[in-house]
């Protein structure tokens, strides 16, 4: 299994996930033009993904769904509730290409298995994904308020996580943004700070997860190195080694490069 994020962070998100022969996206908040680009990039033709996941509606996660699917014939996965807030921004789907499940019940694309289950963020029925193949396991779960007991439970097993550090406290805090915007991104369904990841990490690692990519980083309330140095501190608190864990960040606006998930 591959894994690549190919943009990660407030301005937009996508990354591709290649297993037994099947190309899954997860995300499109770019414009399909740019996602056709970051695609080519790794040589992988657009023709060729055989499905596109979406976390939920906010347009960095969907900007580009509509055009892709459009464009290329992809089937859309979603909840019921994310396509009722999608519909709006992506425009006309082929009925075909509408694929619509369960939140919490797994699922297979082809030979892969998929598990989206609910994460805490301000969205209709907002998602993370587990991926599982040849006895590889792949998690994502980045627009979470908090980490609850179930998001470690979700995440167990996993060969590599992409989890989210999406912001700096104190950047936050004494940043530009309305008040009214600042309470939300801290609230338990806004978006996860560096501190907070950390922490979930530390917790993670004691259930046996060694890698995890760092994503959805503000543009305004965090800078790579900070979340990268933040959560190695957090890690290093708990006695966890540099070299018992892996740990990258994402870009946010290109790509990150290729990981073996495994």
């Amino acid at each position: 299994m591959l894994f690549y994020p190919l943009f990660s962070g407030s301005s937009g998100n996508a990354s591709l996930v290649e297993a037994g022969g099947v190309r899954i996206l997860i995300d499109a908040g770019v414009t399909g033009s740019a996602l056709t680009r970051a695609l080519g990039g790794i040589g992988v033709e657009p023709k060729s993904v055989d499905a596109l996941l979406i976390t939920h509606e906010h347009s960095d996660h969907v900007s580009g769904a509509g055009v892709f699917s459009r464009k290329y014939d992809v089937p859309v996965y979603a909840n019921r509730g994310t396509w009722e807030g999608m519909l709006p921004c992506v425009g006309r789907i082929e009925p075909r290409n509408v694929r619509v499940f369960e939140t919490n019940r797994d699922f297979y694309i082809q030979g892969v298995n998929v598990t989206p289950f609910k994460t805490p963020h301000d969205a209709r029925e907002s998602v993370g994904y587990r991926i599982d193949c040849g006895g590889k396991r792949l998690c994502v779960m980045t627009d979470i308020g908090v980490v609850e007991p179930r998001l470690l439970d979700a995440a167990e097993g996993a060969d590599l996580l992409l989890i989210e550090a999406n912001h700096d406290v104190d950047m936050l805090r004494m940043g530009r943004y309305p008040y009214v915007l600042k309470r939300r991104i801290l609230s338990d369904v806004g978006h996860l700070s560096n501190e907070s990841a950390g922490k979930a990490l530390a917790k993670l690692y004691l259930r046996g997860l060694r890698r995890a990519i760092l994503g959805h980083l503000s543009l305004d309330n965090n800078i790579e190195e900070l979340a990268l140095a933040t959560v190695r501190e957090m890690l290093r608190a708990e006695s966890i080694s540099d070299a018992a864990f892996e740990l990258t960040v994402a870009h946010r606006d290109r790509l990150t490069g290729c990981y073996e998930v495994g």
